[in-house]
């Protein structure tokens, strides 16, 4: 993990990204102390189509409980007298 200061990254900040894209993490600090963090994006994984369908599948069957998120808060928050 390779250090800069604010000065540096803004005037390298091409050669900074070059090194995170080779996989390298790099932090920015100002006045001595770390402020910020550059480092790779992790690939997205995206779930399996079977998964997606059996979410849907799962949705669709499902049984509605009849009382909507507004009634349902109401119902914890009024007096129980």
């Amino acid at each position: 993990m390779s250090i800069y200061s604010v000065a540096d990254a803004k005037s390298g900040l091409p050669k900074l990204i070059d090194r995170v894209l080779e996989g390298e993490e790099v932090v920015i600090s100002r006045h001595g102390k770390a402020v910020a963090e550059l480092r790779p994006i992790r690939p997205m994984v995206r779930p399996a189509a079977t998964t997606y369908g059996w979410l849907q599948e799962r949705r669709r069957v499902r049984k509605a409980i009849g009382t909507t998120s507004v009634e349902l808060l109401n119902q914890l928050y009024d007096d129980p007298d």
